[in-house]
């Protein structure tokens, strides 16, 4: 027998791996109710777009960039923070601790194509009670319901002014 620590099966007791996303929880009004958007992933699973922090990026614009290129909309306006949640998962047999900031966005337009490269397999807008039954994991209900409150609380205010980086 060696003598030592053993080492961990399948990375199980492995630290998990630290990921940062970004994303959206997009609207747009039709009338005086808001519309939510949702996407549809390749497991049929609905919820809002979102993706991975490139090399140096702020959250807020990495939020503005993935809703952009997961929903094809050009035209959107950040209105406020939403919340930042955070979630393990396993992926291929490693686990990952996932952090995600999400944003308010206004959409001016309701055209979406959703960015099938990426297995986006649909786009859906919905009224606030279809949204939070649609959506597959209770923490993106949590959060709609967060966004849904800060726009009955305050309608679609100013555009966002995210805070200015720090002077290095």
């Amino acid at each position: 027998m060696t003598k030592g620590k053993k080492r961990p099966a399948n990375g199980r007791n492995r630290k998990p791996r630290d990921e940062t996303s970004a994303g959206g929880v997009v609207f747009r009004k039709e009338g005086a109710e808001p519309l939510y958007l949702l996407i549809r992933d390749s497991y049929q699973n609905w919820g809002f777009p979102k993706g991975h922090l490139e090399e140096g990026e702020q959250p807020a614009a990495a939020a503005l960039r993935e809703v952009g290129e997961e929903t094809g909309l050009a035209r959107l306006e950040l209105r406020a923070i939403v919340e930042t949640i955070d979630w393990h998962f396993r992926f291929r047999g490693r686990l990952i601790h996932k952090t995600c900031h999400f944003y308010l966005m206004e959409a001016a337009d309701s055209k979406t194509k959703p960015q099938r490269a990426e297995g986006i397999t649909a786009c859906r807008w919905a009224r606030y009670d279809d949204a939070a039954r649609l959506l597959s994991y209770a923490n993106a209900r949590a959060v709609l319901a967060h966004a849904h409150a800060l726009l009955s609380d305050n309608g679609a205010q100013p555009a966002f002014q995210p805070a200015a980086k720090a002077a290095s």
